[in-house]
């Protein structure tokens, strides 16, 4: 089972204003809406339109520190990603064909599409930068909640509006008739990582150019390194080192849209993961629907890599991919005991000391009607063993509030855990129902109102908890990874070890010098926190 929220929640192509944080708000050292202005992945993605998002706008919350970790791209963000990451490629001529490619979803869903159009330019396609420029539109969609549903319908209209030659992949293309039905005029379907089924579609369609008809084109497909055209910034990427998850969580339906646990064997994630850091990546985010269950379905097959042999484990994979000596951050780890000795890596600064673990709730009740494999005396004791083990260790999950069955005092109980626990980063998002999840069944649904009212208390039990983390840091130097450079104001906009892209906080760093670059590692000294970002100083 995934982390839930990151699955089910997707950000609309258009363009909008994001809430403030009220600390960084009131900040007078900050001229500008931090939340609004410095984000990295600010071009045109708007808030989510589900209802977790309406919860988090009615309290305020600063925009990074939410519940998805979406990974959203409109058909102008694949094309700008494309040429921004691809700059060794010798482009074809304008007469190759062009293919738009709007993706939606998770990280999982944009690795999908970052495969199938690394293939598609090996085969000399162009990415198109606009709808009415490009000779066919890929749309890979996200089927995980209601919400999102909804939102991949409503872009594959658009495409068909605005292009009219569309291919479906994703999630939900499991529910072809569903497709079909409301969108009779789309030219192929198929389910989630179908990379050769869409690109047989795609040239069935649009062929791809051959010497002998075009004595122009030359698609310098050996200029394309192994690591494929990324659709992230080009000091990180994310790693996929499965698919498909062996639980059966009564409110997810991801096994049903992917299937079951199907690990990559090590010696291809290594392969991949020593292209991206020759490609420049800085940074791996590595990502499954249960990263710890790696090599599992493998049965922990030896493969060979650089001569020597190499388990499909998790805590071997995590031993190796130390020794590229780069970033390793992991996410969604389910906390099985084996976790504690990758943790003991982590407390020996060979991987970053960070976890994603979807704790989703703790009382004994909800968890059960969830299904979920672990109890939190359990976990509460794992956290603490951990922090023992690695005292810099930083923890992020999220919690489904409102869930069928759940009571004040199952609630009370989740807030009581929170404030044991202190976790860093914390996601909530209030439970929806999901078309064919077996938790639709269950009796007692919670009242709209009392799960946005329970949404507000626990987010404001942990804005008070982060508050209080990050003020530790005050006064400490920290080594950050620069994201982005406000020019205009002199302001880096970074990362340290405690931040994922764009679900986390940021560390703001002023009167920086013009030396300073994206993807650059800088040693800073913490002179201020808010309840989610910290504020620093470069020496230089």
């Amino acid at each position: 089972m995934p982390n839930t929220s990151t699955e089910s929640l997707n950000t609309t192509v258009t363009t909008s204003s994001v809430p403030t944080s009220p600390a960084s708000a009131s900040l007078a050292s900050m001229p500008k809406d931090t939340a609004t202005i410095f984000n990295p992945a600010k071009p045109n993605i708007a808030r989510e339109s589900s209802q977790a998002d309406v919860s988090q706008a009615n309290t305020n919350q600063p925009y990074h520190h939410k519940a998805n970790h979406n990974q959203n791209r409109s058909i102008e963000q694949s094309s700008d990603a494309t040429l921004a990451n691809s700059a060794t490629i010798d482009a074809p001529v304008n007469a190759a064909p062009k293919i738009g490619f709007v993706s939606l979803g998770c990280p999982k869903a944009l690795v999908d599409s970052e495969r199938i159009i690394t293939e598609l330019s090996r085969d000399g396609y162009q990415v198109a930068s606009d709808y009415e420029g490009a000779d066919l539109v890929v749309v890979n969609t996200c089927g995980f909640i209601e919400s999102a549903v909804q939102e991949s319908l409503d872009a594959i209209g658009e495409a068909i509006s605005k292009n009219g030659k569309v291919i479906v992949t994703g999630c939900l293309g499991k529910e072809a008739d569903k497709i079909r039905a409301m969108h009779p005029a789309v030219l192929s379907v198929t389910g989630a990582h179908a990379y050769d089924e869409v690109i047989t579609a795609v040239s069935q369609h649009v062929p791809k150019p051959k010497r002998d008809i075009d004595s122009n084109y030359d698609p310098k497909i050996d200029l394309i390194n192994e690591a494929g055209i990324k659709l992230t910034p080009s000091h990180y990427a994310y790693l996929k080192i499965s698919e498909g998850c062996n639980h059966r969580c009564t409110f997810c339906i991801i096994p049903s849209l992917r299937g079951d646990l199907v690990s990559r064997p090590i010696d291809s994630v290594m392969n991949e993961a020593m292209a991206l850091k020759n490609a420049g990546v800085k940074e791996l985010l590595i990502i499954s629907q249960d990263t710890s269950a790696y090599g599992l379905d493998l049965k922990y097959k030896t493969s060979f890599w650089n001569g020597m042999p190499l388990k499909s484990k998790f805590y071997d994979l995590c031993q190796a991919l130390n020794d590229l000596g780069i970033w390793v951050r992991l996410h969604y780890v389910y906390p099985y005991p084996h976790v504690d000795k990758v943790v003991e890596l982590m407390g020996e600064k060979k991987l970053l000391p960070y976890l994603d673990i979807p704790f989703q709730h703790a009382s004994h009740s909800v968890l059960k009607a969830m299904k979920r494999p672990a109890h939190s005396e359990n976990t509460l004791a794992r956290i603490k063993a951990w922090r023992e083990i690695c005292p810099d260790i930083v923890i992020r999950s999220t919690f489904v509030v409102g869930f069928p069955g759940e009571t004040e005092e199952d609630f009370q109980c989740l807030l009581d855990w929170l404030v044991e626990a202190r976790l860093d980063r914390v996601g909530a998002f209030t439970y929806s129902e999901v078309e064919g999840a077996v938790a639709n069944d269950l009796p007692n649904h919670v009242p709209e109102d009392i799960k946005q009212e329970r949404y507000e208390r626990l987010m404001t039990i942990q804005q008070e908890i982060s508050a209080q983390k990050l003020q530790e840091k005050v006064g400490k130097t920290l080594m950050v990874l620069v994201d982005e450079i406000d020019e205009e104001e002199g302001i880096a906009i970074c990362r340290s070890y405690a931040d994922a892209p764009e679900i986390d906080g940021h560390v703001y760093v002023d009167e920086i010098t013009a030396q300073v670059k994206v993807g650059q590692f800088l040693t800073v000294t913490i002179d201020d926190a808010s309840e989610y970002d910290l504020f620093a100083s470069y020496k230089g």
